[in-house]
């Protein structure tokens, strides 16, 4: 199985080369292939791996579970002719933890951050029609201060750590472009006054050439603009209210994005230098808005609840990376029809691919980077240092509703009374809005919050069905915000000493998790039946909870599927429904309340 569609689409241009597929392997336990300049080689082993899938994962044709902090990867690709005078640009979409590329025997560059893309111009390093590609890939598993999420650092999976990932996960690709092109797209909508902001950032100082924009909606060109450019980058802002967008739907809305209707517009981008189009590139983004307001969360200043689930990316065969383009677009479609309108990406920062079908199908996604599990002064640049790469990546997606940077306390287990650890999501809180103003960020998801534009509370109080006391209690907790503020889940404070709740909405971000065995999969939830009627009034029995608050505002279910030791999923780790998604989706719509 191969992973063959464009890797970034937010950002397409036509020509590229896909590098999955084989590429020799090699395990380097004793760290002595850069000594003995393996990169060097034609031939590092005579093992053979499937990228973009991790060792550990049966689809990489390797499927071995032990730990090898150390791996290589090598390629020989051939240039195809058509890349000649062209800058060749080589990307890798996330590769697990820190990544040493060399080309043609020369070392091109470092990457550290095992969730987040990252490229190298290549172009100096060629010297011929093919290109022999090295990657040494360092992954410490007992290192408890880099960023791992759900990734285990034992020797087995447990509780709710998972089998870990090393190495490549994502798309490897080449791109072509010429020495002077677009680098980066920034889009930033403003719907109460109809106007998009395009900023384009290119590779060097431009003079000398011309940037053309032209914006459709539904296959309909909007407006189309062109520019004379002398900078390192381009900023304009455009009134879509004059365009035939205006005339033809402003007055309903219907252009805005929402899970509903998720309306995107098209644009193209033109570099053009002496009347030759030098670079182009397609991409595309929605009209909406986030803001908060009198304890609601609006979408398009609109009160919007939200209905998450849980979704951790994980998958039987393949771990962190998605089987197939369709998978990740089935997560989307099935969440769907159980009557979800989102879901808190769990621990792990997503494949471009799902936020691209998210914003297609219309989809509200909260954006989660993977957490540490143990604090003190390294974590921090490591940490903020992958924010600051998900932000550049991720920010023009329609989809993606929020930010969460910090789960649980997870690496920042004393934040409740620790001032310094307090500092610490603080300074996060205020980093992502000094670049991010349009989405809101939540400090802590859990508990012990400091800053947050959302109190986010994870509940699992709720007992098996024949504890009616606990359940009552559960009931109780989340009937009111001075009933919810004032619990103690997991016999943690809500906010953190020296903080409180400033009237931001209110959702419970984490609750339910039913234990159902249904296949041969065993394992363990935070309640337990055994037959379908049980789990469907188990469902019903936790959502009445919820939808009986008086001061929630959406909630987040846990979780979408079973995953590995955990069997508390809506579906089977394989994405069989438990039970038909329609009744699902008629507890969630409150029909049947």
């Amino acid at each position: 199985m191969n992973r063959t569609e464009y890797p970034r689409p937010q950002m397409v241009r036509d020509k590229w080369t896909n590098l999955n597929g084989e590429w020799q392997f090699a395990f380097d336990d004793e760290n002595k292939g850069l000594s003995e300049e393996w990169f060097k080689l034609d031939q590092i082993a005579d093992q053979t791996i499937q990228v973009p899938f991790v060792y550990q994962s049966e689809l990489s044709g390797i499927n071995n579970q032990d730990n090898h902090e150390i791996v290589w990867y090598q390629k020989k690709v051939t240039i195809p002719e058509e890349y000649k005078n062209k800058e060749l640009i080589l990307h890798f979409g996330a590769v697990d933890y820190v990544s040493t590329v060399f080309v043609n025997g020369h070392k091109v560059g470092e990457h550290k951050g095992g969730h987040t893309s990252f490229s190298f111009n290549i172009t100096p390093f060629l010297t011929e029609e093919s290109a022999t590609i090295a990657l040494r890939v360092f992954d410490p598993r007992k290192e408890e201060s880099i960023p791992r999420g759900k990734q285990t650092w034992e020797d087995e999976p447990n509780s709710i750590w998972y089998t870990n990932s090393t190495g490549i996960w994502q798309t490897v690709w080449i791109e072509a472009v010429s020495s002077q092109h677009i680098q980066s797209l920034r889009f930033t909508s403003d719907i109460d006054k109809g106007q998009i902001n395009c900023k384009t950032i290119f590779n060097q100082y431009l003079s000398d050439v011309e940037l053309e924009y032209m914006i459709s909606y539904k296959g309909e060109q909007v407006l189309k603009s062109r520019f004379e450019v002398s900078s390192s980058s381009h900023n304009v802002t455009f009134d879509l209210h004059q365009g035939s967008i205006f005339r033809t739907s402003h007055h309903d809305n219907g252009w805005h994005w929402t899970p509903e209707d998720p309306n995107l517009f098209d644009i193209e981008i033109k570099l053009i230098h002496g009347g030759n189009i030098i670079d182009k590139v397609l991409s595309y983004f929605g009209m909406r808005k986030v803001h908060t307001e009198n304890g609601q969360i609006y979408l398009n200043n609109k009160p919007y609840y939200q209905k998450l689930v849980l979704d951790q990316g994980y998958w039987p065969k393949s771990l962190m990376t998605a089987p197939s383009d369709e998978a990740l677009k089935r997560d989307i479609a099935v969440a769907k029809e159980m009557g979800f309108n989102g879901c808190r990406k769990h621990q792990k920062v997503e494949d471009p691919r799902f936020l691209y079908w998210a914003d297609q199908i219309g989809y509200l996604v909260w954006g989660e980077s993977a957490s540490a599990h143990y604090f003190d002064e390294t974590a921090v640049p490591l940490i903020t240092n992958e924010w600051l790469e998900v932000m550049e990546r991720d920010y023009n997606h329609p989809s993606i509703v929020a930010w969460v940077p910090f789960n649980e306390s997870w690496g920042i287990n004393d934040i409740g009374r620790d001032r310094q650890q307090q500092h610490y999501t603080q300074a996060l809180y205020h980093l992502i809005h000094s670049i991010d103003t349009t989405r809101p960020v939540i400090s802590n998801d859990g508990w012990e919050m400091t800053e947050s534009d959302i109190g986010a509370i994870h509940h699992y109080g709720h007992g098996e069905m024949n504890d009616t006391d606990k359940y009552a209690r559960f009931k109780q907790d989340l009937k009111t915000k001075d009933a919810i503020l004032q619990s103690k889940p997991a016999d943690r404070a809500i906010y953190a000493d020296g903080f409180e709740h400033q009237g931001e909405p209110i959702l419970l971000t984490e609750f339910g998790g039913i234990g159902y065995k249904k296949d041969d999969q065993d394992g363990w939830g935070y309640s337990s039946v055994d037959n379908d009627d049980a789990f469907i009034s188990e469902y019903k029995r936790v959502l009445e909870a919820v939808y009986e608050s008086e001061a929630l505002a959406g909630f987040c279910y846990t979780q979408l599927y079973d995953v590995e030791q955990e069997i508390n999923g809506l579906l089977t780790y394989h994405r069989e429904p438990k039970v038909e998604t329609s009744i699902i989706k008629a507890i969630n719509d409150n029909d049947s309340m």
